[in-house]
């Protein structure tokens, strides 16, 4: 029997799964409980908000704070709304892209904005400006002058050398495609607001995010599993445990300030496509087979200051890998919601 508390025991339902993904770490009950009120995420019922969410209930719980954790979306799946309100997170249900409807919102000691559209822009340009630059617009005036975290990614970056390293929070932001284009007006705009109104603001650049249902590692892995050939056009990726990136993400509010701070979230590691194959398919048992030449460049941040002030991962790259191999090759549910990571034009 696998002891749910051993940090090395991987998750063997999604029940537990969720469990250790808003697990809180230490760090994060203090920060919340600064804020001294409610904390509202905004755009809480994809891939990353409800984890999110249920992470700072459980911390403010830990603080002993009756502070409300708020999560707002349009709640698509009433699955994921349900499962929120068991855990003690208060929900509403809101269109966040109908101007019509910020005049209800409720008040908050703290934003976390997540919400974007990524997968189907392709197409849909005017929609994805929408999400990502009108919505922003809306939120920001809102809520002007309290302090806020703003997820954005890393795709703001241009691709790197892979003998430069990743790209650090000062270099410039040379975004490639209308979805990186529109992440990078995403964040002009909320700075805009900070230098207006006074508004605190963390620029939160995230990739990529794992579990075992998504990410770049269950991504390659699902691919393995159908006998299908890794793309190795992407040569290199960053990866973290979404855990850790949910923990990062609300401590992360500590460093809200005007101008906004910039802050990269990724793993350490520069890790080549073609490993995490290889040590997928050493887990899985199984032969793995490519496609594509290897580009001497690829997306890739440096997030050493976020380690410096958090801490490294708590799950480090192989438990990962490891994870996902052992869920994936089990048959274990997949969001279906494919990160593209091979995409080198911004086609998303």
């Amino acid at each position: 029997m696998t002891d749910p508390t051993d940090p090395t025991e991987p998750p063997t339902d999604e029940p537990a799964l969720d469990e250790r993904l808003s697990r809180p770490v230490p760090g994060v009950a203090g920060a919340l409980a600064a804020a001294g009120g409610d904390i509202v995420l905004l755009g809480a019922g994809g891939k990353i908000g409800p984890s999110m969410a249920r992470m700072a209930r459980r911390a403010l719980d830990d603080a002993g704070s009756d502070a409300r954790v708020l999560a707002v979306s349009r709640f698509s799946d009433a699955g994921v709304r349900a499962g929120l309100e068991a855990d003690g997170v208060h929900t509403l249900a809101v269109d966040l892209a109908d101007p019509a409807a910020y005049a209800d919102l409720p008040g908050a000691a703290a934003v976390y904005f997540l919400a974007a559209m990524k997968f189907g822009t392709t197409g849909q340009e005017h929609l994805t400006w929408w999400s990502n630059a009108a919505i922003p617009t809306l939120v920001a005036a809102r809520y002007r002058g309290v302090p806020t975290v703003v997820y954005s990614t890393g795709n703001v970056y241009p691709l790197r050398p892979l003998a430069a390293g990743g790209a650090v929070e000062g270099d410039p932001a040379e975004p490639v495609g209308e979805y990186a284009q529109s992440c990078l007006a995403r964040e002009r705009i909320f700075t805009h607001a900070a230098h207006e109104w006074g508004t605190p603001t963390t620029v939160f650049r995230l990739n990529y995010a794992c579990e075992l249902r998504y990410g770049v590692v269950a991504d390659i892995a699902v691919k393995l599993a159908a006998g299908e050939p890794v793309d190795l056009t992407m040569p290199a990726v960053n990866v973290v445990w979404q855990g850790d990136v949910n923990a990062w993400a609300l401590r992360s509010l500590s460093l809200a300030g005007v101008p906004p701070h910039v802050l990269n979230a990724t793993g350490p590691e520069t890790v080549p496509v073609r490993r995490l194959a290889l040590l997928l398919a050493e887990r899985m048992g199984v032969e793995p087979t490519f496609s594509g030449a290897e580009a001497p460049d690829a997306l890739l941040n440096d997030a050493a200051e976020c380690h410096e002030r958090f801490g490294y991962p708590t799950v480090p790259l192989r438990r990962l890998v490891g994870w996902v191999a052992e869920w994936v090759g089990a048959g274990g549910r997949q969001l279906g919601k494919a990160t593209k990571f091979q995409q080198r034009e911004g086609r998303f």
